[in-house]
């Protein structure tokens, strides 16, 4: 793993708003840099709140992202942004709506197409227009990063692009849009965030200078999910959990995640589990599987999270399935509607996935792949 010395590149959004309060603020932002063409991409719910935002200008508003959005999706939003002739794109909503945002930022009015710039770097600068993030759910942390991901419908396989091109000029992170989150989706988002920082955490890739966030993220989370999960209203509590959202997007941008997303993509891929509620399940069985060889970070996890464990394998998964467990999230894969037949094609789907694998601090093969899917079902 990289030690201190090891270079390592830093991505922040260009300003960031956080608290309670401040969705507003992006209003004035807008205005005092001249932007009166807006463009908001968002999903049906928080298109009949955009004037939280108080934009000012002809704003139109994209409200049809859906959940894990494929290119169909993305060629509307496209369409809009194109008619729409924004100078300023506002990504509002989960990870959907801002990926979907930071792609409209870069492909609309641009030569390229999707396909010519998925992986790293391919994306032809500059940008065109200015781009404004505002969350209103706490798992993704896409506010923070430069990477967005689509599915190919033809091939159920993630398409994913980064490109400094795609980093937000101003994030508004403010807890209170998270405030009608469901329990059930609070929970599922919350755990994503955790896994954003866990497997950044002990990654191959992981650095001292990343750890910092992830595992305070880590202990935001095992402080304040359930709370928020109890109690939707808690300021604190949803505070907490933005902030945590907002360190996981900070550890995507230099580390990324590892074994445990590419395991659960399949499962929104393939069957449209919510990519929170993946994320949950898969979680403590790739936590326990690399344990054997990050046992003192996985302690440090554990820890964070208020569930103190020996190094052994099972107990470490007892205690992470647990915590996912006691938040009334769904923890077999039979549970949310996958086939026993379908194991095998998600354990090729999910090998597959090198970006991610080949920063798990354990191998993991096809075969474990298969197995944990079987522990799960």
């Amino acid at each position: 793993m990289p030690s201190l010395d090891s270079p390592i590149t830093i991505i922040r959004p260009h300003a960031i708003e956080f608290g309670v309060g401040t969705a507003e603020r992006l209003g004035k932002w807008a205005s005092d840099k001249g932007y009166s063409r807006i463009l908001v991409i968002s999903d049906a719910f928080n298109a009949t709140r955009v004037d939280t935002l108080a934009l000012k200008g002809d704003v139109t508003v994209f409200a049809d992202v859906t959940p894990e959005p494929d290119i169909t999706n993305l060629d509307k939003v496209l369409a809009a942004a194109n008619a729409a002739d924004a100078q300023l794109v506002v990504g509002f909503g989960g990870g959907s709506a801002m990926d979907l945002a930071k792609l409209a930022a870069v492909l609309a009015g641009s030569s390229q197409t999707l396909h010519e710039v998925v992986g790293p770097n391919k994306v032809q600068g500059p940008r065109r227009v200015a781009l404004a993030q505002v969350p209103t759910t706490s798992g993704t942390g896409s506010e923070a990063g430069i990477r967005a991901l689509v599915t190919d419908p033809k091939t159920m396989a993630k398409l994913a692009v980064e490109s400094m091109h795609m980093l937000a000029d101003i994030a508004v992170v403010d807890p209170a849009l998270t405030f009608s989150v469901p329990a059930r989706t609070t929970a599922a988002t919350g755990v994503d965030a955790m896994a954003h920082c866990v497997e950044a955490f002990t990654n191959r890739k992981s650095h001292p200078m990343i750890d910092l966030y992830a595992i305070e993220g880590t202990r935001l989370v095992g402080k304040y999910l359930a709370r928020a999960v109890k109690d939707g209203s808690d300021a604190e509590a949803r505070a907490g959990l933005s902030l945590a959202s907002l360190y996981g997007g900070f550890c995507l941008g230099p580390v990324n995640t590892a074994g445990g997303h590419a395991l659960a993509y399949p499962l929104g891929t393939r069957w449209h589990v919510a990519h929170g509620a993946a994320n949950a399940l898969i979680f403590p069985h790739v936590l326990a599987f690399n344990t054997p060889t990050v046992p003192e970070k996985t302690r440090a996890v554990m820890e964070a999270l208020d569930r103190r464990t020996s190094d052994e394998i099972g107990s470490v998964f007892d205690a992470a399935y647990s915590f996912c467990a006691d938040l009334g999230i769904e923890m077999k894969l039979s549970g949310l509607g996958v086939p026993e037949s379908d194991l095998d094609a998600m354990a090729d789907d999910a090998f597959a996935i090198r970006r991610l694998l080949d920063n798990n601090p354990r191998d993991l093969s096809r075969a474990d792949i298969r197995s944990i899917y079987e522990a799960a079902f």
